[in-house]
């Protein structure tokens, strides 16, 4: 059975070990994280299928660090808090978590709640077309069944276009997406990114003229029209 990759994220480290317990018998590697820093380092570094986020912490509060990570990523995050009183939850849900579970935490619930997300996840993290695929789950990219290799903000950034065919994208939006919204990169950056995308995906033999067009003066679209 596929492992599937969690961060965990939680300035108590007995809440992280328990969290881990928990989880390591049903299939997941459990990446630790003691505030929301670590965990934007980490998430910075590698892909997870899902996030466990507590709310209280001293650094940045789970409600700032779940926007942090909806600004980069699409990944399913649950909240997993002791503050469950509704307006909390409705709170969370607006800022882009995906579920809520309280403690003390029942472990079925979780794994169960856990399941349900990552099979909603499956199929929407998943796109193809002309044999190119682009999967976030297994965060590889395809053509063909052959393998290209992208760094991750090439992959974010063409994960961005695919699932978004025919959005006009700007630079300032895709620094914004990619690189966050007090970085200090130019729009010189990202117009490099997609040059070395399009050479790599070009070089594995796919048609990426025909589907990554530049809007002069704006900045870039996928058309699914060849």
């Amino acid at each position: 059975m596929t492992l599937r990759n969690v961060l965990l994220v939680d300035d108590e480290k007995r809440m992280l070990d328990l969290l881990s317990l928990y989880l390591k018998p049903h299939n997941y590697t459990c990446q630790q994280a003691r505030g929301a820093y670590e965990a934007l380092d980490y998430l910075d570094q590698k892909s997870f299928d899902i996030v466990l986020l507590d709310i209280m912490m001293p650094d940045m509060d789970g409600w700032e660090l779940c926007q942090e990570i909806r600004a980069v990523s699409d990944v399913p995050i649950i909240m997993v808090t002791a503050r469950d009183q509704k307006e909390d939850v409705v709170k969370g849900l607006r800022l882009g978590a995906d579920d809520y579970i309280a403690k003390p935490i029942n472990e079925e619930e979780l794994l169960a709640r856990m399941e349900a997300l990552l099979r909603r996840n499956m199929s929407a993290n998943r796109v193809e077309v002309r044999g190119l695929v682009w999967d976030e789950n297994r965060y590889e990219l395809t053509y063909q069944s052959k393998p290209i290799k992208l760094t991750p903000k090439e992959f974010m950034m063409l994960g961005y276009f695919l699932q978004h065919p025919n959005q006009v994208f700007s630079r300032e939006r895709l620094i914004e997406l990619i690189w966050g919204f007090d970085s200090n990169t130019e729009g010189r950056t990202v117009d490099s990114h997609v040059r070395n995308m399009r050479d790599k995906i070009k070089q594995a033999g796919f048609p990426i003229e025909q589907h990554l067009q530049t809007v002069w003066g704006v900045g870039y679209k996928w058309t699914n029209k060849s």
